[in-house]
């Protein structure tokens, strides 16, 4: 009896059911007045439910009908589309419709996911689509829902498979890799990165190589190339073993959300990245987080394991709800960061008196570093400001979007003033900016 009862409450009727009920309903009422009519409806009453039956026992005859096997990969990465795969097999011996409904994580909140197609008897469908996570943590996916009806399609059998699965997310491992190809590939200008002309030569001497068009002329090796009767050139490398380190505030101001991830996120994001295209590069990365307290510190290194440290803080980090204690940044940056070093700093100010609070502290470690602030443009604002205004209420928004803009270039000036050096990025353009600039740096042989 329970087993029957389970089966009842497993099927469910499908629109083409009502619609041929109600056309049976139609012609049997009409038979009241239509003496004719009362026999047919009769009639096709009988097959009808005859149908029904058919494709109950054609639908319930088999105990293990379908199988679906998910496919999500060893990690996510945040803020990009991640592929999902769903295999589907047909066990039945019969053509199907299915219609698929995957359980897809709370946090991504789609409700409206939905998959139908048709199988022959054995054949498997595989599935994709699409996800992109905007918070980092563990991702839970549950059962898979198929809906499977026959030609027919007057009813369909719910068949849930147990396919609970759980796949983290992290920082943005395809940004990382994406600007790693950019930072090193000779057509990488084209893509954004931009290609500095080295100023200077504090390099390491690398070799002695015959002098082509376009190498420095002051680079001449005159004794070399009085022994080869040829012109030879003296060629550098970059100095390696530099110190770069990424400072996040991590405080309430950095809770805005812009593009679908928080400007925390960007940051993070862009973390990542810089600190992969530092190791490559032979420098040493290092990580420090900061709110009310000291978050994640993680000394500058080379080794082998050092992007796995700052991939697993990056992690880790969440938002503080209080504001950022700018002195206890500057003590400990003065006990972990002993040499001069490369250090970029991601926050955001959203009044002056937040700056003028925080612009001293900023001050005494840009003296003791090379202090880099990327600083955010609210790109919310500037759509705003840049809207036709037609109420007047839209020109008072108009107006204080424009005076917010000023006000935040005006910061941005203040540092640059006051010898930060400051950059004024919008958060999705952050990734991009930082890596150029270090690249800037280096091959102006400032760090």
């Amino acid at each position: 009896m329970k087993k029957f009862f389970r089966h009842i409450t497993s099927w469910h009727l499908k629109p083409r059911f009502f619609a041929f009920g109600g056309l049976l309903v139609f012609v049997l009422a009409l038979g009241f007045g239509v003496n004719i009519l009362y026999p047919i409806g009769l009639g096709l009453l009988l097959l009808f439910a005859l149908a029904l039956l058919i494709e109950l026992v054609l639908l319930y005859r088999i105990k293990s009908p379908c199988t679906a096997e998910r496919s999500l990969g060893k990690m996510w990465s945040l803020g990009d589309d991640n592929l999902v795969r769903l295999k589907i097999q047909n066990n039945y011996p019969l053509r199907l419709h299915f219609m698929v409904y995957d359980e897809i994580p709370v946090q991504l909140q789609v409700r409206n996911f939905e998959m139908d197609f048709h199988l022959d008897p054995g054949e498997e469908q595989l599935l994709s689509y699409h996800l992109r996570p905007t918070l980092r943590g563990q991702y839970v996916f549950q059962d898979t829902n198929l809906h499977v009806s026959t030609a027919l399609g007057f009813v369909s059998r719910h068949i849930c498979i147990a396919n609970k699965q759980e796949v983290p997310c992290f920082p943005s491992i395809v940004q990382m890799h994406k600007y790693e190809l950019l930072a090193f590939a000779k057509t990488a200008h084209m893509e954004g990165i931009k290609k500095v002309r080295r100023l200077g030569h504090s390099y390491e001497f690398e070799q002695i190589k015959p002098y082509v068009q376009g190498d420095d002329v002051r680079s001449v090796n005159w004794k070399a190339t009085g022994r080869r009767n040829q012109l030879m050139v003296n060629q550098y490398e970059d100095e390696r073993s530099q110190q770069v380190y990424s400072i996040i505030d991590k405080s309430r101001n950095m809770y805005m959300p812009f593009g679908g991830l928080s400007l925390l996120d960007h940051a993070i994001n862009t973390s990542l990245v810089l600190s992969n295209i530092v190791l490559k590069k032979h420098d040493k990365a290092g990580l420090i987080s900061y709110s009310d307290t000291i978050g994640s510190t993680i000394r500058a290194d080379r080794g082998p394991i050092q992007i796995k440290k700052i991939l697993q803080a990056l992690y880790q980090e969440k938002e503080q709800i209080k504001d950022a204690n700018y002195d206890l940044l500057y003590r400990s940056i003065k006990n972990v960061v002993k040499t001069r070093s490369l250090l970029f700093l991601y926050l955001n100010f959203e009044s002056e008196y937040a700056l003028e609070r925080a612009l001293p502290v900023l001050q005494r470690i840009n003296r003791m570093h090379l202090l880099v602030v990327m600083l955010f443009e609210n790109t919310e604002l500037e759509q705003m400001a840049h809207q036709r205004a037609t109420f007047i209420s839209e020109i008072y928004t108009h107006t204080v979007a424009q005076r917010l803009l000023f006000d935040k270039r005006s910061m941005a000036g203040k540092l640059r003033k006051s010898g930060i050096k400051t950059i004024l990025t919008k958060p999705e353009d952050l990734s991009i900016n930082t890596v150029n600039k270090y690249l800037e740096l280096k091959a102006k042989g400032m760090i």
